[in-house]
């Protein structure tokens, strides 16, 4: 996925608009590939996880500049305004209360730091684990669109600063170049945010 797939475009467009030599949390870094990329970039990187196995595959790439913790994003046990930049793809959907969750990450931002966080889109496959709650039964991959992730990140301490959407194939430019936001959004496989922390 970061190679050639779906996530492909989310390490050059962080590097974009992190200085390098920042210190980055990756939260829900799975088996550290992605954290891996941003220490290729130059980035000082602590990869988190709340799977044993993925850290225990992700701590095979650990150096002096990048290290990985086993921790659930609700409980990190970082300080306050630890880190410059926090990069998180496709973790907030999958946490019980993703307000709490986004708090948890703005804990640990410094003030005017930025986070790139990428929401599964209405298109995404992954989805469909939402679908038993129709039936009442509790899921865990929650419905949260990414134009409600927007809101709600700003009406908690963010401002909304750039983005772009991933779409299937077969989307291509000419199709979605005069929609709306919105109407961008509404089409994507994920949507990646730039956002930053109010001082």
């Amino acid at each position: 996925m970061w190679e050639t797939g779906s996530r492909c475009s989310i390490i050059p467009f962080f590097s974009k608009h992190i200085k390098k030599s920042a210190k980055v949390a990756d939260i829900g870094c799975g088996d550290g590939y992605g954290s891996f990329k941003l220490y290729s970039e130059g980035f000082h990187v602590t990869g988190v996880d709340l799977s044993s196995e993925m850290i225990r595959l992700a701590k095979n790439r650990e150096t002096d500049s990048l290290k990985f913790i086993q921790a659930s994003i609700n409980e990190m046990p970082f300080q306050a305004n630890e880190f410059d930049a926090i990069l998180s793809i496709n973790c907030l959907e999958w946490t019980e209360d993703p307000q709490v969750s986004l708090k948890c990450l703005h804990h640990i931002l410094k003030p005017g730091g930025h986070l790139c966080i990428g929401i599964l889109g209405p298109t995404a496959q992954p989805r469909k684990n939402s679908y038993p709650r129709l039936y009442g039964e509790q899921v865990i991959c929650n419905t949260m669109m990414p134009w409600e992730f927007e809101q709600l990140a700003k009406e908690n301490g963010w401002y909304s600063i750039d983005g772009f959407g991933i779409y299937k194939k077969g989307v291509i430019e000419q199709h979605i170049q005069h929609l709306s936001k919105e109407l961008k959004q509404a089409l994507t496989f994920m949507w990646v945010f730039l956002l930053q922390k109010k001082v």
